[in-house]
């Protein structure tokens, strides 16, 4: 039996240490920063117009940009800790920060979902009238705000779970925002209260739906689960289909953080491995599932103790 760690990383087989995929360019820290820095400063110019319009709507929505602040400020510290290195201890980094905040950011806007809804109830039961015209004009500098801030996440969102709840937070926030110039176009020409409290429950439906996907990757990430885009029933009948092999046993496909998933695997080969075979089965991990962490235990015979190779 003999156990081999087969690479498919920057090093390639020399035994260099490898800085795997996080050499995530410096402009990454610095569009968190931006996106911080704009919403944080909206947050405080919407809330002020809030209570000077009496509009929930206004109110509700700089409490869900508040989270969104948060949710950001979480995003970037795991982005930073996931490009720090590997210690004694933390053998695989601090990758898996990006998949808690991912997780933490997910649960902080279904929260906030819970307040807006809240509120929104509350001023069924008691109308009260809003300033029509300060939610427009307030909504509209939230539609530039928030498009703005998303469009600095576009590059990286469909690799990056971290990078995605980003930019669904900023689009999700774009969207409420023209939500709320609807709603105050419909009180400016009506004059109906109760318009304010019922987008704002349309609202937080359309968060909750754009929110659910990424509750469900997150927490499946954080739980070990393998990334969606892998079918490992593929990835096993990918190994038995390797030269000399005859079993594939204690299978085990998970994500080291938001952009790196990781592979072990007993493979029975009577003949025995050496670096050609280990480097075929890494080369091809790499090229068809993007699997490029694959550690793989060889043996020459099949253990009688494996209720899974039976």
């Amino acid at each position: 039996m003999s156990f081999m760690h087969a690479h498919d990383h920057a090093h390639g087989h020399d035994g260099h240490a490898h800085p795997h995929d996080h050499h995530t360019p410096s402009v990454l820290d610095q569009r968190y920063t931006i996106a911080i820095a704009l919403n944080a400063g909206f947050v405080a110019m919407e809330a002020a117009a809030g209570f000077a319009a009496n509009s929930t709507a206004l109110l509700s929505d700089a409490a869900h940009n508040l989270s969104d602040v948060l949710g950001l400020a979480l995003a970037g510290g795991a982005a930073w800790l996931a490009k720090q290195r590997a210690t004694n201890r933390r053998t695989y980094g601090y990758a898996k920060a990006t998949v808690l905040a991912a997780l933490a950011n997910a649960l902080v806007l279904v929260g906030a979902c819970g307040g807006i809804g809240w509120e929104a109830v509350k001023r069924f039961i008691q109308p009260e009238t809003a300033q029509a015209l300060w939610v427009m004009v307030v909504a509209a500098a939230g539609v530039v705000v928030n498009g703005t801030t998303a469009l600095l996440f576009v590059t990286g969102r469909k690799d990056d779970v971290n990078v995605r709840g980003a930019f669904l937070h900023m689009m999700a926030d774009a969207g409420v925002s023209v939500a709320v110039i609807v709603a105050g176009a419909a009180m400016w020409f009506t004059g109906a209260a109760w318009i304010d409290p019922a987008i704002s429950l349309a609202v937080v439906a359309l968060i909750l739906w754009g929110t659910w996907g990424l509750l469900r990757e997150s927490l499946d990430l954080t739980l070990d689960a393998a990334p969606a885009h892998i079918d490992v029933g593929e990835v096993r009948a990918f190994l038995c289909e390797q030269p000399g092999v005859t079993a594939v046993h204690d299978l085990h496909v998970w994500a080291m953080g938001a952009r790196d998933p990781a592979l072990t695997a007993h493979l029975v080969r009577p003949e025995g491995s050496d670096d050609a075979f280990l480097a075929l089965v890494a080369d091809g991990m790499a090229a068809r599932f993007k699997i490029k962490h694959v550690t793989l235990q060889i043996e020459r015979t099949q253990r009688a103790d494996c209720a899974e190779c039976h």
